[in-house]
């Protein structure tokens, strides 16, 4: 179970299926040749490919992911060069990779390396990629989100209780329980107001009126499930 800002306390919501994203990180360094800034022609650009390259990964999910797919590249950190008149020899950027298939994210990987090796080529340098798939998708079983769907609404109403709730682009490590082990990942809402912003965020506070709620369904689910059992 986990906390969800956006949705109104007393509300609860689950899907079957694909619900997060998985989730990779890469890093890309970029080698040229440096030279001084007014002679460009004596060296090798690191900074201009590096530039390049991250415009073109944006081609990827454009023009390499099927439009019925999901997926997000992000550059999230560009680094090269220290001085005004010094072109840099080296370039290194960084970023993250999300998608509901791990074929997605592969083909998004394979991608990366090749369009970055590809292009600093081109210019004259070479560049490696080190991509790092940290979290696969996250995928309910159906008969478990019907499970615990079921006892969440009979405690706080099927109107209260979204069956189909919306895919999230974040990742969640409880992602690798789900490859061994069938279950569910259910949202609670915390509601909004003072604190109520996103998670990982440092004006973010837990909602402490929604732990007996939370707590509530877990023994019902104990419940429930024994009593299936040992009937």
């Amino acid at each position: 179970m986990h906390n969800r800002p956006s949705l109104a306390v007393g509300r609860f919501a689950v899907r079957a299926g694909p619900m997060m994203a998985g989730g990779a990180f890469f890093d890309i360094q970029v080698t040229g040749k440096g030279t001084h800034g007014a002679r460009p022609e004596a060296g090798i650009d690191a900074a201009l490919a590096a530039a390049q390259i991250a415009v073109t990964l944006q081609s990827i999910v454009a023009r390499n992911i099927a439009p019925v797919e999901t997926a997000v590249l992000s550059v999230t950190r560009l680094h090269a060069g220290d001085a005004y008149n010094v072109i840099p020899q080296e370039a290194v950027l960084r970023g993250t990779i999300r998608a509901f298939r791990k074929e997605t994210m592969a083909l998004v990987k394979e991608r990366i390396e090749t369009i970055s090796s590809g292009i600093a080529r081109t210019l004259g340098g070479s560049a490696k990629a080190d991509v790092r798939i940290a979290f696969p998708p996250l995928v309910n079983d159906r008969d478990s989100v019907r499970f615990i769907a079921d006892v969440a609404a009979e405690i706080v109403g099927e109107e209260n209780l979204n069956r189909e709730g919306p895919f999230v682009m974040a990742s969640e490590d409880f992602s690798y329980m789900l490859e061994k082990v069938p279950g569910a990942f259910i949202n609670i809402g915390n509601g909004g107001g003072e604190g109520g912003c996103e998670v990982h965020n440092p004006g973010y506070d837990f909602n402490d009126e929604i732990i007996t709620l939370g707590a509530t369904l877990w023994s019902r689910v104990v419940e429930t499930k024994l009593a299936k059992d040992t009937r």
